[in-house]
């Protein structure tokens, strides 16, 4: 994809590369991995697909499970993003599909539990807050970009806040950042995924 950083190439394939998702506009060179900073999964590696138990293809499907590393010292709160960072996803718009808003998470090594309620969670691209469980069409393997982001302050957003309003909120106070890409392929039914359609 075009404009999209060349210090985040090392971290993201090339097909998730949409130069929309929340990192790319965040983090910087200097804050990508910083000090060691990673995040992870139990339930899959780098690159690997997620389970259908984390999407729409699955019945009474909850959001994965997330592990992560210590931020560096002065961070006051971790905030993580999730979106579809498929490529060829852009379809002429600037922003990929927003799975999933969560921060008021300590700055210090911690974890997600599998479906666990994070403390404070904004509007999916759904205009839900919650896991929005990826649906792509039947044999299209779809992107997702894990994003976590330390902050040197509090934030002060209301739980229902939207993306763009994190965003804006999160400028100029990223301490480090780690991100985890996972891909899911739609199958095992008939349903063509609400992931094949334009979302407003």
């Amino acid at each position: 994809m075009t404009n999209f950083p060349a210090w985040l190439t090392a971290h993201v394939p090339a097909s998730a590369r949409h130069p929309g998702v929340a990192v790319a506009m965040l983090g910087s060179a200097q804050t990508m991995a910083r000090g060691g900073f990673a995040l992870t999964s139990p339930a899959f590696g780098a690159g690997e697909e997620m389970d259908a138990s984390f999407t729409a293809w699955e019945e009474d499907a909850v959001a994965p499970p997330l592990e992560w590393s210590a931020p560096p010292p002065g961070s006051h709160e971790l905030v993580l993003i999730v979106e579809d960072a498929s490529g060829a996803l852009a379809k002429g718009g600037a922003e990929p599909a927003c799975h999933w808003l969560v921060w008021g998470l300590a700055a210090q090594r911690g974890k997600l539990l599998e479906g666990e309620v994070p403390p404070r969670t904004g509007k999916n691209a759904f205009g839900n807050s919650e896991w929005l469980l990826p649906d792509p069409p039947e044999g299209e393997t779809r992107h997702y970009l894990f994003q976590l982001f330390a902050t040197d302050l509090p934030l002060v957003l209301m739980p229902g806040a939207g993306r763009a309003e994190l965003l804006a909120s999160l400028q100029g106070t990223i301490t480090a950042c780690a991100v985890l890409h996972a891909t899911f392929t739609g199958g095992g039914g008939d349903d063509a995924g609400w992931e094949d359609d334009e979302i407003d």
